[in-house]
């Protein structure tokens, strides 16, 4: 007969075996769900074990996890060193202003030329454009004619219109110019009148109109505000002559204000002129 000791220690035997058996497929069953956890990957899960977590990925992987995570790495710049260089600013140019020509006086020196100034076609004499000495044309044919319709117009409006001074050669206007400098001094007399050679009156294109009957206001500023005088404003124009020196243009024209002193310049020109209310020198200076 088996003692108890002996019987005890037999059936303790099966429980051992079924103790380590357990304990083995838990211990399998630990690691299989560690190693789950952590992607099967058994050097994270040796790392994860160890606590060694500051461990640094290859950079490679870095740049994987991050982009598989839809995160953005920005690009490393290189520092850009500026150096505070001094800076020279740029010399302003200097605005000059044209000065406005003074039409109203002539040039210190000056010699009469060999050919009058012609334009466009068209003949220009003022303070700064002369004419030659011996340069007579007499009254030009085509403005005479244009005259003489304008004439026979206004007679329709009971207006007798009369062309008291037309053509004058040099010597005829240097003879008047030395006589209005005798009378208000030259400095006056060069506001109405001009110095022989300078005349438009020896282009033979100009015209000073008057009312018969009335010479009074010939050659006055008055002749302006009688009818005649406005009408030959209105209507100069539709037969080719211009105002020649209009109000408050003198430093453009040279002479003061001469509601008398018409000239020929045709229809065409004349017409422009008057519907932009300007001078003879302005329109010359568009083209």
């Amino acid at each position: 007969m088996q003692s108890r000791y002996l019987m005890n220690k037999k059936d303790k035997k099966p429980y051992i075996k079924w103790i380590l058996i357990i304990g083995a497929l838990l211990i399998t069953a630990s690691i299989t769900v560690w190693l789950y956890l952590h992607d099967w990957n058994m050097e994270r899960s040796l790392d994860a074990l160890t606590g060694d977590s500051t461990q640094q990925q290859p950079a490679e992987e870095q740049i994987a996890d991050v982009q598989e995570e839809g995160i953005v790495i920005p690009e490393e710049k290189e520092d850009e060193v500026e150096e505070d260089l001094p800076v020279t600013p740029e010399p302003e140019e200097e605005v000059v202003e044209e000065e406005a020509k003074d039409a109203t006086v002539y040039p210190e020196s000056i010699e009469l030329p060999e050919e009058p100034t012609v334009v466009n076609g068209i003949l220009l004499a003022n303070k700064q454009n002369p004419l030659p000495s011996d340069y007579a044309p007499g009254v030009n044919p085509e403005a005479q004619s244009a005259f003489d319709a304008m004439r026979a117009e206004a007679l329709k409006s009971n207006i007798d219109l009369t062309a008291f001074s037309t053509f004058r050669d040099f010597a005829r206007q240097k003879q008047l110019y030395e006589g209005y400098v005798a009378k208000d001094g030259q400095e006056k007399a060069d506001r109405y009148s001009a110095r022989p050679g300078f005349s438009e009156h020896q282009t033979g294109l100009a015209f000073d109109i008057g009312e018969s009957g009335a010479e009074q206001h010939w050659a006055a500023a008055s002749f302006g505000d009688t009818e005649a005088g406005k009408w030959v404003a209105e209507n100069a124009h539709r037969f080719g002559f211009i105002l020649r020196y209009p109000e408050g243009k003198e430093q453009l024209t040279g002479y003061m204000h001469e509601s008398w002193h018409f000239r020929y310049v045709g229809k065409e020109v004349a017409k422009e002129i008057y519907d932009e209310k300007i001078t003879l020198e302005e329109y010359l200076e568009q083209e």
